[in-house]
C-alpha cells in the first residue's frame, strides 16, 4: 500500500490593507483528528475563526504562522512579500510536508518543498482552509495590537483595510510607521505632506 502524502496547506492574509503585515500559514492536518467547520476565513465571522484557531493549533499535525513586514512588503511589492510569508510559513513547520498546496494561481519560487497552486484552494481544500484561518486571525490580533498604540486609526475595526474611516484618519492623523509607503492613499498622503512620518 502506497505511503500517503504528507500534505501541507499554505495561505495568506492581508495583501489588500494599508498598514500591517501579510501574514500566511501553514498546516498539516492529522487525518485522525478530523476538526469540524472548516472553510474559508472570509466566510467565518471572527468568532468562528477564533474559536477554530484553537483547535487547528490543537489538533493538526503542524503548523507555523509567518509574515511579511511592512518593510519588506515596500521593499519587494505585496506580491513578493506574500510569497516570502508563504515560504517561511512552510520551512517553519516542525513536521516536513511532502506537498506544499497553496491558496491562488501562484506558487512560491523558494518554497523547500514541492507546490502545487490551487485557485479558490481555500474553500476546497480543509488544510488550505486551516492555514486561512490562523493566518487571518493572527494578522487580525496584530492589528488590534496596533489599535491599542494608535486609537485614533480605527485599526480594530476596519484590520488595516482602506475604508471610508481609516482614509479619514490618516487624512486627519498621518502616516505611521506601520503604514505601506508603496500603497495608492499612503504614498499619496506622503507625497503631499513631504514624506512626513507621525
Amino acid at each position: 500500500m502506497p505511503l500517503k502524502l504528507r500534505v501541507a496547506g499554505v495561505d495568506e492574509a492581508g495583501r489588500g490593507p494599508l498598514a500591517g503585515a501579510v501574514f500566511a500559514a501553514a498546516v498539516i492536518l492529522d487525518p485522525a483528528k478530523p476538526i469540524a467547520g472548516l472553510a474559508d476565513s472570509k466566510v467565518l465571522s471572527e468568532a468562528q475563526r477564533d474559536e477554530l484557531a484553537v483547535l487547528i493549533k490543537r489538533d493538526a499535525l503542524a503548523w507555523c504562522v509567518a509574515s511579511a513586514s511592512v518593510e519588506e512588503i515596500d521593499k519587494l511589492n505585496i506580491l513578493h512579500a506574500t510569497m516570502l510569508a508563504m515560504t517561511r510559513a512552510v520551512e517553519g513547520l516542525p513536521v516536513r510536508p511532502d506537498l506544499a498546496q497553496i491558496d491562488g494561481n501562484r506558487v512560491p519560487k523558494h518554497l523547500p518543498v514541492p507546490g502545487e497552486a490551487i485557485v479558490k484552494g481555500d474553500a476546497k481544500v480543509a488544510a488550505i482552509s486551516a492555514a486561512s484561518i490562523l493566518a487571518k486571525t493572527a494578522r487580525d490580533a496584530e492589528l488590534v495590537a496596533l489599535d491599542a498604540l494608535h486609537p485614533q486609526y480605527g485599526f480594530a475595526r476596519h484590520k488595516g483595510y482602506p475604508t471610508a474611516e481609516h482614509l479619514a484618519a490618516i487624512e486627519a492623523h498621518g502616516v505611521l510607521p506601520a503604514h505601506r509607503k508603496t500603497f495608492g492613499p499612503v504614498k499619496a498622503w506622503l507625497a503631499s505632506h513631504q514624506g512626513a512620518l507621525f
